[in-house]
C-alpha cells in the first residue's frame, strides 16, 4: 500500500495573524559526507543546492509491504501478512531559468543535481565509493536523511548558440535508513532515524524522555550527534534522533 501527500505552496499574498507578510524562505538541497563504516549517520555539511523558485508541490510517499499467501481450492483470498514498511520517497520539482543573464547557470545547477547521483571523490579514494547524502529544507520543513535515486532533467529554452538557458528538474529521494522489502521489523532490522530541528526549551534529556521515554538516553543522541553539552543546544540545529533499537547497542 502507498499513501502520497502532497504538500502545495501558500501564495506569498498571505499574511500573518499579526498582519505582516511573512518572511520568504527558499528551499535547498544539503548536501551531507557520506557516512564511513556502513554508519546510518550523515556526515557534516559538504554543500547545497539552492532552489532558484520554490516548488509549487512537495510529495510524499510511503508504502507498506504486505504478502498474501495463495489459497489453494479456496472460494476467497486469505488475509495478507504486514512485511514491514518500505522507505519512503520525496519528490519535487526544481525550476532554473537565465534568459536574464544568458549564461551557463543552468547547465551548472543541472550538473550539480546530476552529480548527486555519482559517488564523490572522497568516497572513492577511500574504497567505499558513495554519493553525498541529501536532506530536503525549505521553512519548517526538514526531510529524513536520504539519496538522490532519479534526476529527470529537461532544458526547455536555448541561447541562439544552443546554451540551455531554462531548465525543469524532477528529483527523488529515498530515505536511507527505511527498512526494506521483506524485512520483518521484529527480526532486528534497523529501525527508521528521524531528524529533529532544536527549538527554544529544548534539551537533551527532555528529547530523550519526549522520544525514548527515558531521559537518560540523551547519550546516544548525544554521540550520534558529537556534542559535550548536553544543556546547551543551537536554536535551529538539527539532531540526528537514533531508532530505538540502537539504545542498546
Amino acid at each position: 500500500m502507498t499513501s502520497p501527500v502532497a504538500f502545495t505552496a501558500a501564495g506569498s499574498s498571505g499574511a500573518t495573524a499579526a498582519g505582516s507578510r511573512p518572511k520568504l524562505e527558499h528551499a535547498y538541497l544539503e548536501l551531507r559526507t557520506p557516512p564511513a563504516g556502513g554508519s546510518l549517520t550523515p556526515g557534516g555539511p559538504c554543500g547545497r543546492i539552492d532552489f532558484q523558485f520554490n516548488p509549487k508541490e512537495v510529495s510524499l510517499t510511503k508504502a507498506a509491504q504486505w504478502k498474501r499467501s495463495a489459497a489453494k481450492g479456496a472460494k476467497s483470498a486469505g488475509p495478507p501478512e504486514y512485511q514491514g514498511p518500505q522507505p519512503s520517497k520525496l519528490t519535487v520539482e526544481m525550476f532554473f531559468d537565465a534568459s536574464d543573464s544568458q549564461d551557463s547557470s543552468v547547465v551548472t545547477a543541472v550538473e550539480r543535481l546530476l552529480a548527486c547521483c555519482v559517488p564523490t571523490a572522497e568516497s572513492r579514494q577511500q574504497r567505499r565509493a558513495s554519493p553525498p547524502w541529501v536532506v530536503f529544507h525549505w521553512g519548517g520543513l526538514t526531510g529524513f536523511p536520504g539519496y538522490v535515486s532519479q534526476v529527470q532533467a529537461k532544458y526547455t529554452l536555448f541561447t541562439t548558440s544552443g546554451v540551455p538557458i531554462r531548465a525543469t528538474c524532477q528529483v527523488t529521494v529515498e530515505e536511507i535508513s527505511g527498512e526494506t522489502p521483506g524485512q520483518n521489523p521484529t527480526s532486528g532490522a534497523r529501525q527508521a532515524r528521524r531528524v529533529h530541528r532544536v527549538r527554544a526549551g529544548d534539551t537533551l534529556p527532555h528529547l530523550a524522555w519526549r522520544e525514548y521515554g527515558d531521559p537518560a538516553a540523551w547519550r546516544v543522541i548525544a554521540e550520534a550527534n558529537g556534542i559535550d553539552d548536553p544543556m546547551r543546544l543551537a536554536h535551529g540545529r538539527e539532531l540526528l534522533l537514533p531508532a530505538l533499537d540502537e539504545l542498546g547497542r
